[in-house]
């Protein structure tokens, strides 16, 4: 087990039973001992669709009813639901999920009464488990929870959410909702079909499907070109397991980018400045709308960059990151309406605004996108990739220049570097690569920008070939 770039995961064999105890434990202590809450506390625990989240949750029931905290049960619902409850009731909370990895995996995000835990946290939650592993673990019998406030929860995220946009503010769009085994299939539902599109649900499922809208499937994309069109939509939406990355296709069927969502949901709030890791579009600096920084990949990283803004004095704070997912630091205003400051990823706000956006101008989603006219974006991971060949070539290209420009040479020379988040080079014809193992995944994460598609492409194949030569020869 191990803290990536969104809370605790790990294989489902290696989480369920005395770990799932073991760090729900851990965080209740490394809270009680802050004094961030006390004993008798309420605690909230949401889960997502995967087979083995309820046993997993029902695990961290039962040990935090024993360290003296009384459970509250949300159910399946999206993360920042979750999120936006317990910053509502003043609450601590865990979302069970892994996300957009796949189902033999599981995880725990972890929340403090007032938001999203931070680094420092998740050192002080890995002392509390070691010390209790040392000490000879803890019980990790299942148990129940005292109440129950999924439907409340609910609500009051859709009531933040019919705030976003005018009345019928989509009237005239026909929108197909992949909702295979999201938790935020059917709020997107309801959320479209209130401010009056035309919605069509697809692709429901009882089995888990991970999806990574960062680097979105081909065979997901086939669906998705497939609807469109077959049922001549306007677009089709949907959202990892929990809810909180946004997947976003036009009316071809091809996925728009995280970060232009980000960029869209920061002007629909007017927004001053925005918080973005590095491998976010690096054209989004020269749109002159925002003031950017730059931080590392995860979302504890984009928080601290936003809480380092508002300490600083500045309003309209806003964060996101490539694969979608938006925060807010700030509250903004909406027509009169104060939005709460949400620091957690969340789905739903870059979803309404770019969809507003296309019927405000009266233009198809790719037409939006071309008017922005960003780099070409894209990336894909080799999965299954083992954390010590990916350690090993991360090695190997932070040494010597020497490595790093012959490891290169079949795709160019070698212009600026920057090891923020992984090795992202600059090449001295102006395309980039940035090679990145996943924080939360065996994985090996390859990003690249060019001037058109077709380079773009061709810069990422040569790119994870070279990956998987390096692979091969260490085999």
């Amino acid at each position: 087990m191990k803290f990536g770039t969104s809370g605790l995961r790990g294989l489902v064999e290696d989480l369920e039973g005395q770990p799932a105890a073991l760090y729900a434990t851990a965080f209740a202590r490394m809270l009680l001992g802050a004094g961030k809450i006390k004993a008798g506390d309420a605690i909230l625990i949401g889960r997502d669709f995967r087979d083995s989240s309820p046993k997993i949750a029902a695990i961290c029931a039962g040990a935090l009813s024993r360290a003296g905290l009384r459970v509250v049960d949300c159910g399946t619902i999206p993360t920042p639901a979750l999120a936006l409850y317990g910053l509502e009731c003043g609450c601590a909370a865990l979302m069970i999920t892994g996300s957009h990895i796949p189902a033999d995996r599981n995880g725990i995000k972890f929340y403090r009464p007032d938001g999203e835990i931070d680094k420092a946290d998740e050192q002080a939650i890995q002392a509390q488990a070691a010390a209790l592993r040392e000490a000879g673990g803890v019980d990790a019998t299942a148990g129940d929870a005292d109440e129950q406030a999924e439907a409340e929860a609910i609500r009051l995220f859709l009531a933040r959410n019919k705030a976003l946009l005018p009345a019928g503010a989509l009237k005239g769009l026909k929108i197909g909702v992949y909702q295979h085994s999201t938790v935020a299939r059917d709020l997107f539902v309801d959320l479209l079909d209130y401010y009056g599109a035309q919605v069509l649900p697809l692709g429901r499922s009882d089995v888990f499907i991970p999806v990574d809208t960062e680097a979105v499937s081909p065979g997901t994309v086939a669906l998705m070109r497939d609807w469109t069109r077959e049922f001549e939509l306007h677009a089709v939406v949907s959202a990892d397991g929990d809810g909180d990355r946004p997947l976003v296709a036009d009316e071809t069927g091809e996925p728009i980018r995280g970060d232009l969502l980000g960029l869209v949901a920061a002007e629909h709030l007017d927004a001053q400045v925005a918080v973005t890791p590095v491998t976010s579009n690096s054209g989004l600096e020269e749109q002159g709308l925002l003031r950017i920084r730059r931080t590392a990949v995860g979302s504890p990283f984009v928080i601290a960059g936003m809480a380092q803004a508002v300490a600083e004095g500045m309003g309209g704070v806003i964060g996101f990151e490539a694969n979608g997912g938006t925060l807010t630091a700030s509250d903004f205003i909406i027509d009169g309406t104060r939005l709460r400051a949400l620091p957690t990823r969340d789905s739903m706000l870059p979803v309404l605004a770019i969809l507003q956006l296309a019927a405000e101008r009266r233009m198809p989603l790719s037409a939006v996108v071309r008017s922005y006219a960003l780099p070409v974006a894209l990336s894909d991971r080799l999965e299954n990739f083992p954390l010590e060949t990916s350690s090993a070539l991360m090695a190997h290209l932070r040494g010597a220049q020497e490595g790093l420009a012959s490891f290169l040479a079949p795709i160019g020379e070698i212009g600026r570097v920057s090891d923020i988040d992984g090795l992202r080079v600059r090449l001295k014809d102006g395309r980039i690569i940035h090679f990145r193992p996943s924080g939360n995944a065996p994985e090996m994460r390859c990003y690249v920008e060019a001037r058109t598609e077709s380079q773009a492409e061709a810069l990422l194949s040569e790119g994870l070939g070279l990956i998987r030569d390096f692979a091969a020869k260490r085999s």
